[in-house]
C-alpha cells in the first residue's frame, strides 16, 4: 500500500518549451527558494513530464530557469527509478562511451544516436534542501546526463556531429511543431 501521493498527481500540465526558445540554450540558475513555489513547480513538471510520456524533465523546458529536473526512468535492467535533484550536479560520468537513439520532449517525435557516458553520478539536494545522490548506469545515466545538459543550456542536438547532427536539425525545421502546421 501506497502512504505518499503519486509525483504530478496534484500538479498542472504545463506547455513544452520546443527546440528554439532561448531558455533551452541558456544556464539555469541555481535555486534558492525552497519553499512552496518550488514545490509546486515540481508536482507540475511531473505532471507534464508524464503527459508527455517521457522519463525526465528539466524545469527550462516548461520555461523556467531553475536548476531542477524530475525522472521516471528504468535502467538498462528494468529497475524503475524515480525522483527530482534541485541544484543537480553531474560530480561523475565514466565508463563505457555507448552511442544510443536519445529524444527529448523539446523536439517531440525526433530521435539520434548520441554518445554518452554508461555510467552518471548527480548530486544536489531535494525539494527541502536535504542532500541527494543519485547514481545511474545504462538507459537511466544516459537520462542523468541528459537532463543535466538542459540545465547547462545543452540540448542533445548540440553534443551531434556531421550528418547526424544535419539530419536531426533538419528534421527539426520540417517538424509539425516548428512550422506550426
Amino acid at each position: 500500500m501506497r502512504n505518499r501521493p503519486i509525483p504530478g498527481s496534484s500538479g498542472h500540465v504545463r506547455a513544452m518549451t520546443l527546440l528554439g526558445d532561448p531558455v533551452l540554450h541558456t544556464p539555469c540558475e541555481p535555486v534558492t527558494d525552497f519553499g512552496p513555489s518550488l514545490s509546486r513547480l515540481i508536482e507540475d513538471m511531473f505532471a507534464t513530464m508524464y503527459a508527455a510520456q517521457g522519463v525526465g524533465l528539466a524545469a527550462n523546458q516548461v520555461g523556467v530557469a531553475a536548476r531542477v529536473f524530475v525522472y521516471d526512468c528504468p535502467d538498462d535492467e528494468d529497475v524503475r527509478h524515480l525522483g527530482h535533484v534541485v541544484n543537480p550536479r553531474l560530480v561523475e560520468a565514466d565508463g563505457v562511451t555507448v552511442r544510443g537513439p536519445e529524444g527529448c520532449l523539446s523536439l517531440p517525435g525526433i530521435e539520434a544516436g548520441t554518445e554518452r557516458f554508461d555510467r552518471a553520478v548527480v548530486e544536489g539536494v531535494d525539494r527541502l534542501g536535504a542532500p541527494v545522490r543519485v547514481e545511474g548506469t545504462g538507459f537511466f545515466a544516459r537520462c542523468l546526463q541528459h537532463e543535466c545538459d538542459h540545465l547547462a543550456g545543452t540540448v542533445y542536438t548540440d553534443r551531434l556531429t556531421g550528418w547526424r547532427r544535419a539530419r536531426a536539425l533538419r528534421a527539426a525545421r520540417r517538424a509539425k511543431w516548428a512550422t506550426g502546421a
